[in-house]
């Protein structure tokens, strides 16, 4: 095998999910039927790579300063929705009818892996509450152990800034049945219940 061959396979191993041999396949079919298309995702990849930073307001991904969710003037800027990363944020944005604000971790605390409140951009979010636009922090992290001690941790900063905190509900999945979940989401379900309309 060449140097570059190798190499290559190599630099496709960054990828999650990618181990040795799905290295392997990716870059026998791109040298072998994919040439063009291969060249095309090395142009876009370096650009992305140089032109793609993180939004000012919310750190999410973007190409300029201020995100275009961030800057459209008709989102509802009471409402500040926090969630672990990008592809959170999407799942919500295509999911649901919300019509507020994001911001975006970038993680988790996770005290164990050096993640703290530092590398979350906490100081940054308690500067946008202490704005005083922001009425609901709508916490959206996801329901592990780093992501519940992270809303805990997001809980106290709203109440600290005056702002109201909400949590995303979790439990029984819609068209599940009781039998067939996991004890821990149905003990949590169980034990968030909550008085009928």
């Amino acid at each position: 095998m060449s140097s570059l061959l190798e190499q290559l396979i190599e630099a496709l191993r960054v990828l999650p999910g990618v181990g040795q041999k799905s290295a392997q396949r990716m870059a026998y079919h791109l040298l072998e039927r994919e040439r063009g298309g291969g060249e095309r995702l090395a142009e876009i990849m370096k650009e992305a790579m140089a032109m793609i930073g993180h939004c000012a307001r919310c750190r999410d991904f973007s190409e300029t300063d201020v995100c275009p969710t961030c800057a459209n003037s008709s989102r509802d800027h009471a409402e500040l929705c926090v969630v672990e990363n990008p592809a959170d944020r999407l799942a919500i944005e295509q999911a649901t009818g919300y019509r507020g604000l994001y911001f975006v971790l970038q993680g988790r605390l996770s005290p164990l892996d050096g993640i703290g409140p530092a590398e979350l951009g906490l100081d940054q979010l308690v500067t946008r509450l202490g704005e005083g636009e922001v009425r609901e922090l709508i916490i959206a992290t996801n329901p592990t152990v780093e992501g519940e001690a992270t809303a805990h941790y997001l809980a106290q900063l709203a109440r600290q800034a005056n702002v109201r905190p909400s949590r995303l509900a979790h439990g029984v999945p819609l068209g599940g049945e009781l039998e067939y979940v996991d004890r821990g989401t149905l003990s949590h379900a169980f034990g968030s219940r909550s008085e009928m309309a």
